[in-house]
């Protein structure tokens, strides 16, 4: 990390940047470069200029944020990130963007192929493709678009090699010095600027300059130039070095075959935030600018309620407290909607419990009731109780509580016990229930027998880095709170 006693530079998009910006610039180290015309509005301080090397960028579902750049660089700002609050969860990223393997082709579907690379599955559409393939053979390919290990999607490949930065970037194979200016055009600035800079362009690359070229000095862009030259050159001494899919596409083999990661320029952490977590980067950002009680609670779950969020903002009215009542009412979910309850994990993945019916809404205590009829035979986790078709699921969520209650009973009404999740706090999304699940849990069954479950499952995730001790004290205290209330 070659960026002075200032740290490295980092740029910011999306919905947390104002909060994220009053974050990092409070932080010793990280410095913000390249900000949107917005943030620039919103601080008195002047930014400097420079390449970033490191980018945020919010996710599609805009429950976090993807962190990309220079490794060391990275994790001094994830490191930095998930210090927000207790229900920040991180995630260093097995396929970073930029990151070129030797991989397997799978299958083809559809309009392109199921790759695999180094046991990751990924998708490689023909677009991006150089020549056609069949099942078994081998190709290198470079990851375009990393995925947050909580979507159920593939990464993206590509056969093009690229050196990705935020003010230039280099492509390989190309002859041209310059393979790329914002306008398109050879003749650009950025093109006659180029031959004027010092640094040295590595044989077969060309540069692709980024629109942020056009609005910094000379000294700026040959940084930025000399910073993924680096890069390149390591690519190319990485891939020499290889003798297994020599070339940007060349296929062998099965045997051939490594599914091996060849070079990683850059590092992908994904980070996602929970509601406190949340809540404190609303203080963060009324420290610069009109910020409402559960601004980025309201942003992150739904376009429509961060439009009216922007609104209220604006015209400046005074809300002392989450509006959970006004949200539900506007964008739901509401009494007889059907919201989808999803069970996060502490590991990235997640799943859906299901689909069930709003059958209450108490604004007052910030809670909704929803009711599963079940549909499948078995037995309930750790209860014990028969699980029969048509018995049902009662849940009731109340934003912000570590906990919820599940109450399951028989078709008659019959009761068959009670399950207590513990996890980070629950959000009502219009659609959907959200929450971290922390793996220790309270049951309590027909006969009023209560007990503590799954203590082990939460002991292997702290040995195992996935939940920190302080999250972990918390879960166990919440547990034992749960218990006592039970048993009363």
């Amino acid at each position: 990390m070659a960026d002075g006693e200032d740290g490295p530079p980092v740029r910011i998009r999306g919905i947390y940047a104002t909060a994220l910006t009053e974050w990092l610039q409070s932080a010793d180290g990280p410095r913000v470069v390249d900000p949107s015309p917005p943030i620039s509005d919103r601080f008195e301080a002047e930014f400097p200029t420079g390449d970033p090397a490191v980018r945020i960028g919010m996710t599609a579902d805009r429950l976090g944020l993807s962190i990309t750049g220079e490794p060391v660089a990275t994790a001094t700002i994830t490191d930095r990130v998930t210090d927000i609050d207790i229900d920040t969860f991180a995630w260093t990223d097995p396929t970073p963007q930029g990151a070129i393997f030797d991989g397997r082709v799978d299958r083809t579907d559809g309009r392109g192929m199921i790759v695999d690379i180094a046991g990751t599955e990924a998708y490689l559409p023909d677009r991006n493709a150089d020549g056609d393939l069949s099942e078994g053979e081998t190709i290198r390919v470079q990851v375009r678009d990393p995925v947050p290990p909580w979507i159920e999607s593939r990464p993206h490949l590509e056969t093009a090699i690229r050196v990705l930065g935020g003010i230039a970037s280099l492509r390989r194979g190309v002859e041209a010095t310059v393979a790329d200016t914002p306008a398109g055009d050879a003749g650009h600035e950025l093109a006659r600027t180029t031959d004027l800079l010092s640094v040295s362009i590595p044989d077969r690359w060309g540069v692709e300059w980024n629109a942020a070229a056009t609005e910094v000095d000379m000294a700026t862009l040959e940084a930025a130039l000399a910073r993924v030259v680096e890069q390149a050159t390591e690519i190319e001494n990485a891939l020499e070095t290889d003798g297994s899919a020599a070339g940007s596409a060349e296929a062998g083999t099965a045997d051939d075959a490594t599914d091996a990661l060849l070079a990683q320029p850059l590092e992908t952490n994904w980070v996602r935030f929970g509601r406190e977590s949340r809540f404190a980067l609303d203080e963060q950002r009324a420290a610069v600018t009109q910020t409402i009680p559960g601004h980025h609670r309201l942003k992150a779950g739904s376009e429509d309620a961060g439009t009216a969020v922007d609104l209220v903002e604006a015209l400046g009215s005074e809300i002392d407290s989450f509006p959970f009542g006004a949200a539900t009412e506007s964008f739901g979910p509401t009494v007889d909607d059907s919201v989808r309850i999803v069970h996060s994990k502490p590991t990235g993945e997640e799943f859906a419990l299901g689909r069930g019916t709003v059958t209450d809404r108490t604004v007052s205590k910030q809670r909704i009731t929803v009711t599963r009829e079940l549909s499948s035979s078995g037995r309930y986790d750790a209860i014990g109780t028969r699980r029969e078709p048509g018995d049902t699921a009662t849940t009731r969520f109340a934003e912000g509580r570590w906990w919820y209650p599940t109450v399951y009973r028989g078709e008659s009404g019959t009761p068959k016990g009670t399950y207590v999740n513990i996890a980070t706090p629950v959000e009502v999304f219009p659609t959907e229930i959200r929450y971290m699940d922390l793996y220790i849990d309270v049951i309590k069954r027909p006969d009023g027998t209560v007990n503590i479950v799954d203590q082990d499952e939460l002991g292997a995730a702290i040995d195992a880095g996935h939940v920190p001790e302080v999250v972990a004290d918390r879960a166990t205290g919440v547990a034992q709170k749960v218990a006592d209330v039970l048993r009363s």
